[in-house]
């Protein structure tokens, strides 16, 4: 009979027991609550001990998480629309805080996060061209989101580690129109290099031009000089020539006219024999006078 009892006894022992101890992982805050008040939430990572059916414990994240948001239509200060996507890197500073505003529902703090994200970015956007959006201020303009968000969120023990944003979309029909102008800004700039383009050819062309008529002109010019030397140097050297054996010069004269005038066997010529063409054209070689 005792030993039944005793058994029961250390069957109910070892489940208080176990009942008693929890383990904190380096990754969870922990929460101990005692009739669904908190006593306790700093918890260190390892083992921990709690009353049984007195004491309860929730468990909640530490690490950083991300809140993925959804797409929304926003208006830039130029009043164009845009589809902005964004995410948020985020975490539970004050575990506390947090399970009192949210009541623990991690859904209820993703709404509340999401909502105070998303209107600071439209607040930022709302204060900047697109250029400005899509520019580099963009890191900036994320850092005032991130910032703005930090602030709001502190109530419910989250701190904003980060916000990006992931793609910024212009509307189908603001799209059209941003591409038809893109498109007449980029023909009327490739008008322009082409006109430069054909200005410069023409430029290049004509100087060319020009530089080939001086070059001809100057080669003409030259020429012209050293046809006139040699013409001048021919006359000194046949005159010099003429001067040593005025007999023989004029026989080679006679020689060389006999020879250009009878170059073709088919010729005729009507010429006086008596005349001084033929004054070397006798029979033994001497004039025909």
């Amino acid at each position: 009979m005792k030993k039944p009892i005793l058994l029961i006894l250390l069957v109910i022992l070892g489940g208080l027991g176990l009942a008693s101890v929890f383990t904190v992982n380096e990754t969870e805050y922990a929460i101990r609550f005692q009739l669904g008040r908190i006593v306790k939430v700093d918890y260190e990572p390892g083992l921990n001990f709690k009353t049984p059916f007195i004491n309860n414990i929730r468990k909640f994240d530490r690490r950083i998480l991300t809140l993925d948001t959804s797409p929304e239509l926003m208006l830039t200060s130029e009043q164009k629309y845009v589809n902005v996507d964004s995410f948020v890197k985020w975490r539970i500073l004050d575990v506390a805080r947090f399970y009192t505003s949210t009541q623990g529902n991690e859904a209820i703090a993703l709404n509340r996060l999401n909502g105070i994200v998303s209107d600071r970015i439209r607040n930022q956007i709302a204060s900047r061209t697109l250029a400005e959006v899509v520019s580099e201020q963009r890191v900036s303009t994320m850092k005032a989101v991130a910032d703005a968000a930090n602030s709001a969120a502190e109530e419910f023990g989250i701190e904003v580690v980060d916000v990006r944003i992931k793609s910024i979309e212009l509307p189908d029909d603001v799209r059209e129109s941003v591409f038809r102008r893109m498109s007449a800004d980029r023909q009327k700039a490739a008008n322009l290099y082409r006109f430069e383009g054909r200005e410069a050819a023409e430029r290049i062309t004509s100087d060319a031009d020009r530089q080939v008529q001086v070059i001809l002109a100057e080669a003409e010019r030259d020429g012209q000089r050293m046809r006139g030397e040699g013409d001048a140097i021919a006359t000194k050297t046949y005159a010099e020539a003429y001067g040593q054996d005025e007999e023989f010069y004029a026989f080679y004269r006679s020689l060389e006219a006999y020879r250009t005038a009878f170059i073709n066997n088919g010729d005729t010529m009507v010429i006086d024999p008596g005349s001084e063409f033929f004054d070397y054209f006798g029979q033994d070689g001497r004039s025909g006078k």
